[in-house]
């Protein structure tokens, strides 16, 4: 109960302060790249239900087909004004509506899309009786994961994604359930927000790192 008042109400702080940086992004992406602002993608969420996750849209409007739902930093389907919204993790602020819809939380497993989830094992299962997050352990040891996936050579992202990052994301995933607590979040919390400033002080202006495989 503690966990949701905190959720809603800084959730829908946050909106009313950066409602007036949300109207200049959208903005942005419209000229950039004429069509829908928000990205809204399917994602598995507390006790198997699916529901939609709002993003800032980063890509071509008709990214999903052409593509997979993973995503490397070079991926051609970014736009210009996407890619530095992914960067700098922009493209994730409107999630602070799934927050205020109950659908997500500042903390939790990152969710997931449909085809990731039914590859769980079954003790991996048991990460559904949680509500997803914006940010957890694994979104701080992989908050490069577009490099990682971008360096990989593995032609298939997808593949590079199941590859390279899920096993030791389950890995993390199942840790934050096992000692998760209102300290355990704030912790977390706190190593995210190092990880977002310590990127945008020291970044070089062509990296590009984001989140992939639906998370």
């Amino acid at each position: 109960m503690a966990k949701r008042f905190f959720d809603l109400s800084t959730a829908a702080v946050g909106l009313a302060l950066f409602s007036p940086l949300f109207v200049a992004i959208a903005i942005l992406i419209w000229l950039d790249a004429p069509g829908p602002i928000f990205y809204r993608g399917r994602r598995i969420g507390r006790h198997g239900r699916p529901f939609q996750i709002y993003k800032f849209r980063s890509m071509i409007p008709d990214a999903e087909s052409r593509g997979g739902t993973t995503t490397a930093s070079g991926d051609a389907r970014l736009t210009r004004v996407g890619r530095i919204l992914r960067r700098y993790k922009i493209d994730e602020m409107p999630q602070l509506i799934n927050i205020v819809a109950g659908q997500m939380s500042w903390v939790g497993p990152r969710p997931q899309v449909a085809w990731a989830v039914q590859r769980y094992r079954p003790h991996e299962r048991a990460l559904l009786a949680l509500r997803p997050g914006i940010t957890d352990w694994a979104s701080i040891r992989f908050h490069d994961e577009g490099e990682i996936v971008q360096r990989s050579g593995i032609a298939d992202p997808d593949a590079a994604y199941l590859r390279l990052i899920h096993p030791e994301k389950m890995r993390l995933q199942l840790q934050y359930l096992r000692e998760r607590s209102f300290w355990v979040d704030l912790r977390i919390l706190y190593q995210t927000a190092r990880i977002l400033l310590r990127h945008a002080v020291c970044a070089e202006p062509s990296q590009n790192t984001q989140e992939v495989g639906g998370t």
